[in-house]
């Protein structure tokens, strides 16, 4: 079968009255997340894995889906109306964005974002739809060698990718394969690192741990910070409609946008920021209106937007096929498939292919259902940014427990949730990335596993992880992930930051 064979199975399994039911309570949530700064996409999914654990596998994972585009599409209108991104793709929007919406364009700055996001996810998803079954193919030749070098491909990606320092992201990571090494030995049956304590002879949950970091560390950190004062909305003034020269300067930064932030989300060490970084930089060097770049230019929204949204469906390429995450949303995701006993890569398509394509499919229908959310209910959006803080992260942190203890009803269990989100929030204090530790958990007894099955099979020869030529080549990427990111990330936020300065004279 081919790929528009699989691709229409998908449809069918995602067209499933309540499949479309969970599509559009995903999207309809990360739209509302993504308004709501300091709420992200990452979070809510997080906060709803203890609470979609009895769930079907395919509507649970297509509402998280459903959540990650939602939060890239509502992380504009916090940004152009608020000049306070919701997510950390959405920074650069803020810069054109908000200067459009002061101006009282905000209507045509929302609604070329909305459009290009559309555009952006839906030529993404077909990427994603027709690149991955040649992926799998690929990694069907994978051995114990080559698993090992993906995982330590994996590690080295989540410590780049997240965070500012790369030392920081390793240790990070090493914490989370330290609590991988919890409970009993898979091959000995021995205990490891439980002090006696029968609770964790099973090893830690991967739920509470993501719960706990995500949402209690994130409502500890907000708290901390006090009150600053109120913040200014910006109102939509006049039609949120495009003109026929706004239509003309942003088609072709959708295209461009989409170009660039498809291949750098499914890049190993990619994610939806450098992306971003990238088409501003490309938008303000092709721009035949300079001297409005900083004073709200139109593709200085639209190519960023369009680069956002189609990085998150380039996330999902080396996820699906490969269990790589390369954002946090991504790592919860995994650990989304793994409350289902699922692991993403070249199995699963082979023996749960409705379950992938109907995923994928699903993203097609999410594409059109934000596109209707977006434009015609902008003025309900805005209204989220009304509520209290107090009142909405005292309910995050109400949500949390109730669906921990109704996940795993134990005491034990919610003294971990608290520690866990007590060490969520010194590491966000002191700038230390929190995927990385999730990360860590779930892949870290995947890594041992390969390791000493590769081991096993060579009687000890650790050589014999480097005369595999894939496991070889893996390796390599996995040293160059550590050099990329930063010089992308040197080169992107160089512009942004000459613009910022620019704006401030």
């Amino acid at each position: 079968m081919g790929t528009f064979d699989f691709l229409l199975q998908g449809l069918l399994v995602a067209a499933q009255p309540m499949n479309l039911l969970y599509a559009l309570i995903g999207v309809t949530l990360g739209t509302a997340v993504g308004v709501l700064p300091g709420i992200g996409p990452a979070l809510t999914v997080a906060l709803l894995l203890p609470v979609t654990y009895k769930l079907d596998p395919a509507g649970s994972l297509i509402m998280f889906a459903g959540i990650y585009y939602g939060g890239m599409y509502g992380g504009s209108t916090t940004s152009i109306l608020l000049n306070t991104p919701g997510e950390s793709a959405s920074i650069v929007t803020a810069l054109e964005g908000n200067k459009m919406a002061r101006a009282g364009r905000g209507g045509p700055a929302l609604a070329t974002a909305a459009i290009g996001s559309f555009v952006a996810g839906l030529v993404a998803t077909l990427g994603l739809a027709f690149i991955a079954p040649y992926i799998v193919k690929l990694a069907l030749v994978f051995g114990p060698r080559e698993y090992f070098a993906l995982m330590v491909l994996a590690f080295v990606t989540v410590s780049s990718a997240f965070g500012d320092s790369t030392l920081r992201g390793l240790t990070s990571l090493f914490v989370g394969l330290t609590l991988a090494c919890i409970g009993i030995d898979q091959l000995t049956g021995q205990t490891r690192l439980s002090f006696g304590v029968p609770d964790l002879l099973d090893g830690i949950e991967v739920t509470t741990l993501a719960v706990a970091m995500f949402a209690i560390g994130e409502t500890l950190f907000i708290a901390a910070q006090g009150d600053r004062g109120p913040e200014t909305v910006e109102t939509v003034k006049g039609s949120i409609w495009m003109s026929a020269t706004d239509w003309a300067r942003s088609w072709k930064a959708w295209l461009r946008g989409t170009f660039i932030g498809f291949p750098i989300g499914a890049m190993p060490a990619g994610g939806a920021e450098i992306g971003t970084f990238l088409s501003y930089a490309a938008e303000k060097r092709l721009t035949k209106h300079p001297e409005e770049f900083g004073n709200g230019a139109i593709e200085g929204v639209a190519g960023p937007e369009a680069a956002n949204n189609a990085s998150a469906a380039g996330t999902l390429v080396p996820l699906l096929t490969l269990g790589l995450p390369t954002t946090a949303t991504a790592a919860i995701m995994l650990a989304g498939f793994q409350q289902y006993g699922l692991q993403p890569g070249p199995l699963l398509f082979a023996t749960n292919p409705q379950l992938v394509w109907g995923l994928i499919a699903s993203l097609l229908i999410a594409n059109f259902m934000l596109l209707v959310l977006n434009l015609p209910l902008i003025g309900l959006w805005v209204k989220l940014l009304t509520i209290p803080k107090p009142w909405l992260y005292a309910g995050i942190l109400l949500f949390a427990t109730l669906g921990t203890i109704g996940a795993n009803p134990s005491v034990f269990e919610l003294g971990m949730l608290l520690a866990f989100g007590l060490l969520g929030y010194v590491m966000r204090v002191f700038g230390y990335p929190i995927a990385p530790v999730v990360v860590g958990l779930i892949l870290g007894p995947l890594a041992e596993q390969q390791l000493r099955r590769a081991l096993s099979i060579s009687q000890g020869d650790i050589t014999v992880l480097f005369t595999s030529p894939i496991a070889a080549v893996l390796l390599v990427i996995a040293a160059l992930a550590l050099i990329v990111p930063l010089i992308l990330r040197a080169r992107g936020r160089g512009e942004v930051l000459a613009q910022l300065a620019a704006s401030e004279d």
